[in-house]
């Protein structure tokens, strides 16, 4: 993620905090819920069908298949749909 040899002094100085806070505020000033979920959540491991969690995935990986439900998984779309499944999930004990 520090790679980028522009931006890299400016996120190391600011860290992840802020931007996270801007969003948090942001959503809060239209109204809308903001929720956090667990940073070490697993999120591109886990089969967004039926809940298989694939340990042995690497970040060369970019596609993988359940064994379990046989679905073909793209690794940022699935994560991201693991991500939102979490976040609901997250809100309904919330309200409850």
């Amino acid at each position: 993620m520090f790679q980028n040899s522009k931006w890299s002094p400016k996120l190391q100085k600011i860290g992840l905090y802020k931007p996270l806070n801007m969003i948090k505020y942001k959503s809060e000033w239209y109204g809308k819920t903001f929720i956090q979920i667990d940073r070490f959540y697993p999120s591109s491991q886990r089969c967004n069908i039926c809940g298989y969690q694939k340990n042995d995935l690497t970040l060369k990986i970019r596609a993988w298949k359940c064994p379990i439900c046989g679905t073909h998984h793209h690794r940022d779309l699935n994560a991201a749909k693991n991500i939102l499944n979490e976040g609901l999930k997250i809100q309904n004990q919330i309200n409850v």
